[in-house]
């Protein structure tokens, strides 16, 4: 017999977590019918990860930085982000910007020292961009560094990954 449950907000006004299909919202009676996989964390190899949980992608003369999904997976969800203006300028180690998310809010921490050529305003309009691709649309500055070293002196994917496994 097919479930009454599928996986998004219930326009029944079911108060479960899950989208009920269910005539009524009595009906719905499970928080989650079909409970999610836990998600799979990634760690792409082409990004160097600092220890406060943000990445570094070189492109080029810049580098894109945004948080881990590690990061991400530990604040749950995120509703709002803060980030610098263009033109700022960022100190390795120093934060630069805020994500809150129903947890916490957690200071974003520098993690390459540099001059913010470019913010996401998509994720400053929608924040769930940020927990719905941390890699791709989820990335927060465009920087220039002022020291392209600071980026090989990261942690490479493999060692971040150890770090992070089991926390």
């Amino acid at each position: 017999m097919p479930s009454a449950h599928a996986d998004a907000a219930s326009p029944s006004g079911c108060s479960q977590r899950v989208r009920c299909r269910a005539r009524f919202p009595t009906d719905c009676t499970r928080l989650n019918a079909f409970p999610a996989a836990p998600m799979a964390l990634s760690y792409p190899e082409d990004c160097r990860y600092a220890d406060s949980h943000e990445y570094v992608r070189a492109e080029g003369e810049l580098a894109r930085v945004g948080i881990s999904a590690f990061a991400v997976d530990q604040l749950g969800d995120i509703v709002f982000v803060e980030l610098p203006e263009v033109g700022a300028s960022l100190q390795q180690g120093n934060s630069f910007g805020s994500v809150e998310s129903v947890k916490a809010v957690e200071d974003v921490i520098a993690p390459i020292s540099g001059t913010v050529e470019a913010r996401n305003e998509a994720v400053l309009a929608s924040p769930e961009e940020l927990q719905n691709d941390p890699y791709g649309e989820g990335w927060l500055l465009l920087v220039r560094p002022s020291d392209p070293a600071q980026i090989e002196g990261l942690m490479k994917a493999s060692l971040y990954a150890s770090k992070v496994d089991g926390h």
